[in-house]
């Protein structure tokens, strides 16, 4: 079926199509005058090429309508970003909250007062800059306007007041950072002594290795291996493990695993681990134990052997590499040069055989501090133990790979001993020890690389450093803030060579967790917050277990014995670690990054102190490309021997270099009006002084 004929739709097209062949033909004697022409003609319009360059206002019209909705598209838009952007700021500041942040409340509030007191002072420079108060500064007498008297009150105080007692701290904090570089330069020399000379402790005797004979055990004494454990469902099984294949007698080894989990998962999930080593009787040759028990054989005094940490993922995200920066130095240097020629160092918690007669006489292990590993080693070395530190045994553990769980790990390492300082300070002062060993205590371990340099830390660099920016009568050296940093950073990552080209990240990376560090310093030297609440640094269960490859590839018979063992094993145990793993497994989350806002209120910080460098710089160097010409120009208008003309062409120079370098200060006018005067009296031959 056909469709009818649109007849009204031809006479509109035929309309449309006479009214188009007289607007294109231009006649003049069209009597449409529907559309109104606009012309454009140029001033000097070329006579050879004439074209009509028309458009109807309807044309212009919807040119600029489109505009408009462009540029309201794209407000939109960035408008929409923005907001999304301080959203997910938001969201993402709140759900990194922690116990940690929690109790540096205080130290935010303060940060968060002086960031607002930086902005404030960038504005009133950024003033003054446009004002050009920075090359010539008002005076009270000669002040004006109100803001200009604002700011020369503000340049008074600002001298007076402000900069002397800041310089005076600046001053501290140098003679402070000095000591404790010097510290690090001495311990970097001690280890290279003891490389050079070979230096290493030697144990009496040496344990054969290999499987030991169940009738030759009178050689091995009785070792008791403590296994602490709090929620940790994710390396308990390598933690466990690693203890059950050492090489060491059977009958001689007591294995304790202490569990303080609150969580019935890890509690049911810990407990199915103990039984299931209870049924194994194999033994491979992991060899800890000998290579640190033959060092208590004929050293009556020795309380502790400590052996090196090794970890697994130093290579896995940027935080564990700068994780690692600080650990090798810890162990390679701090550990070993106090191991060989003082006989102390703090324990580290773990990887260390203790001598049970020195636990009991100097009290056994107490819940006073967050850190009881160095509370009993401080005890031990007061009661005259002493202790040795083994460089070249290992063993592996694992470094936290988030930054909550690094910093968590920070907060208990840093107000630690803090607390353990203010507890023992009197008992080092009654000590039997000699004042050699207390002045060590006190002033070195305690004092020097547990106090002082988190302190130096966050208030030199990242309070007075920014202040001295907007308070420049307060003056900080280049060495201090430059040259010495580098040095101390290049001798930090020498143990850890591969390290090298993440030297300034490691540097920006220190500076941020100086803040976390002096929180928790302070927290722990004056009980603030919950200083001494217990938080286990988070772990992924990394293959940690390197030294069981041995185990894997020796025994195939393990396969069969552990089937063995799920036949013997209930149904109801099985199906319910079944769910235990399943709801794990469910139970993981996916990793978002988040924003810190203690941190990141101390970037825009630093970021506001280098907006005022800037504008420092830049006007350190107008106020030198001006003096450079009017010194220049002075020389040449006073030795020139030409005519009045050329001279004339001198000063019609200098003001085209004055305008152009923006120069708006009475100084440059003075030394204007001052050429002028030179100029005049040397037509003349008078040469007087000004």
């Amino acid at each position: 079926m056909s469709r009818e004929p649109n007849y009204e739709f031809q006479e509109w097209w035929n309309k449309q199509r006479e009214k188009n062949h007289d607007f294109f033909t231009n006649d003049s004697n069209n009597a449409n005058k529907g559309f109104l022409t606009v012309e454009i003609r140029s001033l000097n319009p070329d006579l050879t090429t004439e074209k009509d360059r028309s458009r109807s206002a309807r044309q212009l019209s919807w040119i600029c309508l489109l505009r408009f909705q462009q540029l309201a598209n794209s407000l939109a838009w960035i408008t929409n970003s923005f907001l999304l952007l301080l959203r997910t700021a938001n969201r993402r500041i709140s759900a990194a909250d922690s116990p940690c942040d929690s109790s540096a409340s205080r130290l935010y509030r303060i940060i968060k007062f002086f960031l607002v007191l930086v902005v404030l002072l960038l504005c009133v420079e950024l003033v003054a800059y446009f004002k050009g108060w920075h090359f010539s500064p008002p005076s009270a007498a000669s002040a004006e306007a109100a803001v200009e008297l604002f700011y020369a009150l503000w340049l008074e105080i600002r001298a007076d007041y402000l900069a002397p007692p800041l310089q005076s701290l600046a001053n501290v904090c140098i003679v402070l950072f000095l000591i404790q570089s010097m510290d690090r330069v001495l311990l970097m020399l001690g280890c290279l002594w003891i490389k050079i000379r070979r230096i290493k402790p030697t144990a009496s005797m040496e344990y054969p290795m290999g499987r030991v004979e169940t009738g030759n055990v009178d050689d091995y004494p009785m070792v008791l291996v403590q296994i602490p454990m709090c929620n940790e469902k994710e390396v308990y099984q390598q933690s466990i493990a690693a203890v059950c294949i050492m090489d060491w007698p059977k009958e001689r080894m007591l294995v304790q695993v202490l569990d303080d989990s609150d969580e019935l998962d890890a509690q049911n999930l810990i407990q199915a681990e103990v039984q299931k080593w209870h049924q194994k009787d194999f033994q491979p040759a992991p060899d800890f134990l000998k290579k640190t028990i033959p060092h208590f054989r004929g050293n009556d005094d020795l309380a502790l052997v400590q052996a090196r940490w090794a970890f697994v993922n130093k290579d896995e995200n940027l935080l564990t590499r700068l994780q690692n920066i600080n650990l090798s130095f810890h162990f390679e240097v701090e550990q070993q040069v106090n191991g060989v020629f003082i006989n102390f160092f703090g324990f580290n918690g773990t990887a260390g055989v203790w001598r049970i007669k020195a636990l009991e006489d100097c009290g056994g292990w107490l819940e006073r501090t967050t850190v009881e590993d160095m509370d009993i080693a401080v005890r031990a070395h007061l009661c005259g133990w002493k202790f040795v530190y083994l460089n070249d045994v290992k063993c592996y553990c694992e470094l936290p790979e988030s930054y909550e769980a690094y910093k968590k790990q920070q907060y208990r390492w840093h107000s630690g001993p803090m607390q353990l300082f203010r507890l023992c300070f009197l008992d080092i002062l009654h000590s039997k020890v000699n004042k050699a060993k207390k002045a060590n205590l006190i002033f070195l371990f305690f004092l020097l690389r547990k106090l002082i340099l988190p302190f130096y830390s966050f208030t030199l660099f990242c309070i007075i450093l920014p202040l001295t920016i907007f308070l420049p009568e307060a003056e900080l050296p280049a060495w201090v803030v430059c040259y010495v940093p580098g040095i101390m950073s290049v001798l930090n990552i020498l143990p850890a060579p591969r390290s090298f080209p993440f030297i300034v990240p490691y540097l920006l990376f220190e500076n941020t967790m100086s803040v976390t560090k002096f929180n928790a310093m302070i927290s722990g030297l004056f009980r603030l917050g919950n200083s001494y609440e217990w938080i286990v640094t988070k772990k992924l269960g990394r293959s940690s277990e390197a030294d069981l490859v041995a185990f894997e590839n020796e025994s195939d018979s393990s396969v069969t014995e552990t089937t063995s063992f799920l036949r013997s094993s209930s149904d109801s145990v099985l199906e319910e670690l079944s769910k235990l793993e399943v709801t794990s497994r469910r139970s993981v989350k996916t990793k978002r990054n988040r924003l810190y806002r203690m941190e990141l209120t101390l970037a825009f910080i630093l970021l506001s102190a280098a907006g005022r460098s800037l504008l420092s710089a830049q006007g350190h160097y107008r106020c030198h490309l001006e003096s450079e010409l009017q010194v220049t120009l002075t020389q040449h208008l006073l030795t020139n021997n030409s005519n009045f003309g050329v001279t004339g062409s001198g000063l019609k120079q200098f003001s085209i270099g004055h305008s152009l370098y923006g120069c708006q200060n009475a100084n440059c006018e003075a030394t204007c009006h001052w050429l002028k005067y030179k100029v005049c009296t040397k037509q003349k031959g008078i040469f007087e002084e000004d």
